[in-house]
């Protein structure tokens, strides 16, 4: 009698054990879908140019593409001419707000190639990868927020092509809040999408940020290049003078230039970004106009640099983004952030130079990667900043450690909040 009691109370737990939800072998929390903001001019750009007689010695017609570590140059397009057919102008003359003062060449249009596919950015191919075997699905719960990098986000419609972006993902995966991703000036954007979005909004489509060393208070290596241009093909300085000036003067037409600078109200004068070797003069970010000034630049660059110096606003509080952060960085590295140049001559090769370094991840110093840390401010949403040393700006977004760790957060609930940011 008492074996018989024993083997029914053991059936009896059986069953109950069957009956009940299973835990230690539960299924993971599916993975958030993601946008994908790239660095700067990891964007594929197709460039059109039809019956264009502006600049001479160019091709009349034809198309190239634009973008780093383009795998299929042009051969009828130089490198001179194409940066002169990128060269926006200015109307200085205009009473309109700056941006609207901005225009192409006549007869040159520039497109994203594939737009919001991630073959429209394929420098992060590894970043898919990991994602996709997370689950998610490429072109579907992986989209690529690409952009024109002479621009910046208050240009070209992004931000209402952005904002459909992200609704169509959000719609695509079932109505599941959106995973922002940006790396180096991506994040930029990025920010910019969510400080010009309602909370509402942000608290329907988005699932938090992870800003990969983001530029937020831009880096002190944009100053210099000014004046010795720098080749979007390899990342490489030009080494000849009309290459060196075709590359300079399209920087200071472009307003991302200034806007991807050092903002004196974060960084002050903690830097040297350019030293004039001719007079012993040199500048931080605080003297940008003075640099300016001396260089005997056209007014359109003190135009510019007024408007998009500091242009995304990311340290008050009432700029913060207001969704949970995940931001990661590099660390412990030389990081050029400035250069000593022969004079302050617009268009010089860059072996006349001698580079300025600080500590950092390779490409932005430690005063850029660490600024974001103002968002352990946010008196609600999750906030960390995570370092890692050793492992370089363009490392970064392949790194395992930085991938894993995108990967879980990906899965993790949102912090749901009532407190206000304003």
């Amino acid at each position: 009698m008492r074996g018989t009691s024993w083997l029914r109370a053991l059936v009896a737990a059986l069953l109950l054990l069957a009956a009940a939800p299973a835990t230690a072998g539960a299924a993971s929390p599916r993975p958030a879908p993601v946008v994908l903001f790239p660095a700067f001019h990891l964007t594929k750009l197709t460039v059109n140019v039809s019956g264009q007689t502006t600049v001479p010695g160019c091709p009349r017609s034809g198309s190239f593409e634009d973008w780093y570590l383009n795998d299929r140059p042009s051969t009828v397009f130089s490198q001179v001419c194409q940066d002169r057919l990128l060269t926006l102008r200015y109307d200085a003359d205009s009473t309109a707000p700056v941006p609207s003062r901005l225009s192409e060449q006549p007869g040159v249009t520039v497109r994203v190639k594939e737009y919001g596919s991630t073959r429209s950015a394929p420098f992060y191919e590894p970043l898919y990868r990991s994602l996709e075997a997370a689950g998610l699905r490429r072109d579907r719960g992986i989209r690529v927020a690409g952009y024109d990098s002479r621009l910046t986000p208050d240009l070209g419609g992004f931000l209402a092509r952005t904002r459909e972006l992200v609704e169509n993902t959000y719609r695509a995966n079932g109505n599941r809040p959106v995973h922002l991703i940006g790396h180096s000036n991506g994040p930029l954007y990025a920010q910019y999408l969510l400080t010009h979005t309602s909370q509402a909004w942000r608290d329907t489509y988005i699932h938090g940020f992870t800003p990969i060393a983001g530029n937020f208070p831009g880096q002190g290596l944009l100053y210099p290049t000014l004046f010795t241009g720098l080749n979007i093909q390899d990342f490489a300085y030009p080494t000849t003078r009309a290459n060196a000036q075709s590359s300079a003067r399209m920087y200071l037409s472009a307003p991302s230039t200034y806007m991807s600078a050092s903002d004196p109200r974060v960084m002050g004068d903690r830097e040297t970004v350019v030293n004039n070797r001719s007079t012993g003069r040199s500048y931080t970010p605080r003297d940008y106009r003075r640099l300016l000034k001396d260089a005997g630049l056209p007014r359109q660059a003190r135009a510019l640099a007024d408007h998009y110096i500091g242009f995304v606003g990311f340290s008050d509080r009432r700029d913060f983004p207001a969704v949970d952060v995940y931001a990661e960085k590099g660390s412990g590295l030389p990081t050029t952030v400035g250069a000593r140049l022969p004079d302050l001559t617009v268009g010089q090769p860059a072996s006349g130079a001698e580079f300025l370094h600080r500590d950092g991840d390779g490409n932005q110093e430690d005063l850029t990667n660490d600024a974001v840390l103002a968002w352990r401010a946010m008196p609600c949403h999750h906030f960390t900043l995570t370092d890692n040393p050793g492992v370089d700006h363009f490392s970064l977004p392949a790194d395992d450690k930085v991938l894993n760790r995108l990967t879980a957060d990906l899965r993790r609930p949102r912090t749901h909040c009532t407190r206000r940011y304003s």
